[in-house]
């Protein structure tokens, strides 16, 4: 209950800077942007405060099901929500930061956005939560299940951060690296997804306990299956659409800003 309150105030905070926003700079967002931060912010309920977020601990498919709406959906609509642009137009003017700049993030901020330590930070949180005496403990404590569950969330902002290029994200490599940096990401998570699809044994001791071995091993197999497909879809579509956006004939001419950004520069607003 206390998570849904706290989803329904961003969502609120979030309406209002966009309200504001729009009678300050009328058409500065497209009117999509909205819908999008709006279905991440769904997809967010469901994994964190629906009947789902409990079903976790009976079976394997259920957690991955949540990390993957985490990092690979609702991050990613989030992301291209224009969130912090919105939601700094929702506070009051002596609180707000300086219009867009590098200098916004400031350095620590810079770091961890930047494209490599992006990667890294993805990578090592998949991976690093589901070694199996890691992810045993986050089934048995309620503390680290929800640090799993908030750490799933912001590697899944990072490591789209790149490829949107939210406000106020400025490029910091050429557009042309963004699908090598995509078909990257795929390839730990497809060996964690082999391991988990073809092991022949529970990798997690916990679901035993949920089920005898066969439908244990069976429940495994379909939550390394559904990881494979739907992180390989995830990165495959946004490297196909930003490869599809440099061959165009309008992207050959003289590089402006937004053709060196991301998906969410892009498209318009």
């Amino acid at each position: 209950m206390a998570l849904t309150l706290l989803l329904l105030v961003v969502l609120l905070a979030y309406v209002r800077g966009w309200s504001v926003l729009a009678r300050a700079q009328p058409g500065a967002l497209s009117r999509w942007r909205p819908l999008a931060f709006l279905s991440g912010m769904g997809f967010l309920w469901v994994s964190l405060a629906s009947p789902l977020a409990g079903l976790d601990h009976q079976r394997l498919v259920f957690h991955m099901v949540q990390h993957l709406l985490e990092m690979n959906v609702a991050a990613p609509l989030l992301l291209l929500g224009a969130p912090f642009r919105v939601l700094r137009s929702a506070l009051p003017r002596a609180w707000r930061l300086p219009p867009g700049s590098a200098h916004v993030l400031g350095g620590l901020g810079r770091f961890l956005t930047h494209p490599a330590v992006c990667w890294l930070l993805g990578t090592a949180i998949v991976t690093g939560w589901h070694v199996p005496w890691v992810l045993e403990r986050t089934l048995h404590s309620p503390l680290w299940h929800a640090v799993q569950h908030g750490s799933f969330l912001l590697a899944g902002l990072l490591f789209w951060w790149p490829v949107v290029l939210p406000w106020p994200a400025l490029p910091r490599w050429p557009r042309w690296a963004l699908p090598v940096y995509l078909f990257l990401a795929t390839l730990p998570c497809d060996a964690l997804s082999a391991f988990l699809a073809f092991s022949g044994r529970v990798v997690y001791p916990h679901y035993l306990t949920e089920a005898n071995g066969a439908s244990a091993l069976a429940d495994q197999a379909a939550a390394g299956a559904l990881m494979w497909c739907v992180v390989t879809l995830a990165c495959l579509l946004p490297a196909v659409l930003i490869t599809l956006q440099l061959l165009a004939p309008s992207a050959k001419g003289v590089a402006s800003p937004s053709a060196a950004g991301g998906v969410g520069r892009g498209l318009a607003g």
